[in-house]
């Protein structure tokens, strides 16, 4: 059942004025949250901007949720400028998210993820890693900037490559190109993924080249959050056909298989 509440953040880190996490207090929401799932936050009580922002659960314990995100427009700018103590309206659990645990066969996991699509991995990561699940985490941007919660992985004793496109830190390269190179001597039982399109769209190829069954989680601009306005669609294979289906809603979770692209 979902929950509206004002939630008092926490706590607040920052990475220079790009990335940001924020730590809130919402135990209900908390205890209902899955991986994969997120929230839609009102960034301020003024009537502009409008429309709430989508953003992933990064992490949760008994009382607090953790959202981890990047400085990118007018939205995130101001919420970036709340500080300790003050109050921000959320809505949450929201979509479905990955599927943990449910094929015997997953001993082993692949995580992806793309600058701030990042920030589901670290919750599911966790959780694998609670069901004893072997996890690697694949971590890319375009410079060691774009890296900034690979030390959390790394604290919970998580294999973490890196790549940055610039050289900088880690593997020289794109993510996927890192994955490629991991997969000649490597090969997991499961891919999960989340960041941009273009690489979404690339672990889709990968995954049915090498036959990893993988589940991606699509980014979509939201204007509610729950399927009510039709904002977020998407073409997904269901059985010979395709249809259309509300990443807020169906999603944000699907498999690689079942995404039409183009």
């Amino acid at each position: 059942m979902l929950k509206n509440q004002r939630a008092v953040i926490a706590g607040k880190k920052s990475w220079g004025n790009d990335y940001f996490l924020f730590s809130l207090e919402a135990p209900v929401i908390s205890r209902k949250s899955k991986p994969g799932q997120f929230l839609m936050v009102k960034i301020t009580d003024n009537p502009y901007p409008l429309l709430r922002r989508p953003f992933s659960i990064h992490a949760r314990n008994k009382h607090n949720i953790e959202i981890f995100f990047q400085n990118t427009g007018v939205g995130t700018s101001m919420l970036s400028q709340k500080q300790r103590g003050d109050k921000i309206e959320i809505l949450g659990p929201l979509g479905n998210g990955f599927h943990i645990g449910e094929r015997s066969e997953s001993k082993k996991a692949s995580l992806i993820g793309g600058g701030r699509g990042a920030a589901p991995l670290y919750f599911l990561a966790c959780e694998l890693v609670k069901k004893n699940i072997n996890v690697t985490v694949f971590y890319g941007g375009k410079s060691s900037e774009d890296l900034p919660i690979a030390s959390k992985f790394k604290k919970e004793n998580i294999r973490t490559l890196c790549s940055t496109e610039d050289g900088s830190s880690g593997f020289k390269g794109l993510v996927t190109d890192l994955l490629e190179t991991e997969l000649k001597t490597d090969t997991p039982s499961l891919i999960y993924a989340c960041g941009p399109e273009g690489m979404l769209k690339s672990l889709s190829k990968i995954s049915k080249k090498h036959q990893i069954p993988a589940e991606l989680s699509l980014e979509s601009i939201m204007g509610c959050g729950f399927g009510a306005c039709w904002g977020c669609v998407k073409k997904i294979k269901k059985g010979n056909t395709a249809e259309w289906h509300k990443v807020c809603e169906d999603g944000p979770v699907f498999s690689a298989g079942d995404i039409i692209w183009d």
